[in-house]
């Protein structure tokens, strides 16, 4: 959605008579958004408050520019919704390429673990974009390292428990 030129294509009834398919299917929905989008994901998934959805790449914060608002505000809102869960990846390509730093990504991360908590986070590498800023090697251990706080339990989660939950993985 977020490459193409009406921002509101999602709600076009072509499109949601497409969508309506997966329900069908039971298979979860990614969405890949900029900020602008914001109002009109949040009609789209109001249509549809039981199904699977997974913000991608946290929602692409402004994260070369330290910015948290309106992200931070707009993703509190995405998460209540019950059933949306947030992929962990993206980072370093919407940060600064060259000179970034772990320090950069935690205000996002926090925000990210405080509204979605870690049942409905999770990790996603962004393989081979990621390599315009950083190894996947330097991407994994980016998010493994943020999760040492975390519970082994909580970690599972993160790194496949929580995958396999939203896209129904045996």
């Amino acid at each position: 959605m977020h490459d193409e030129p009406d921002d509101r294509f999602i709600l076009r009834s072509e499109f949601v008579e497409g969508f309506r398919e997966l329900l069908n299917y039971d298979l979860a929905y990614d969405i890949l958004i900029f900020e602008k989008h914001l109002p009109v994901i949040l009609e789209f998934v109001s249509r549809f408050p039981h199904h699977r959805f997974v913000l991608d790449h946290i929602r692409k914060p402004r994260i070369s520019e330290g910015l948290l608002e309106p992200w931070r505000t707009n993703i509190k809102e995405l998460a209540e919704f019950p059933d949306i869960f947030c992929k962990v990846s993206g980072l370093v390509t919407e940060a600064d390429w060259h000179h970034w730093k772990k320090e950069d990504f935690i205000p996002y991360l926090d925000t990210i673990v405080e509204a979605f908590g870690t049942d409905r986070i999770l990790f996603g590498s962004d393989w081979p974009v990621c390599m315009l800023a950083a190894t996947y090697r330097e991407v994994y251990e980016l998010i493994d390292d943020y999760a040492s706080q975390f519970t082994p339990e909580e970690q599972n989660s993160l790194f496949g428990g929580n995958a396999r939950r939203v896209y129904r993985i045996d």
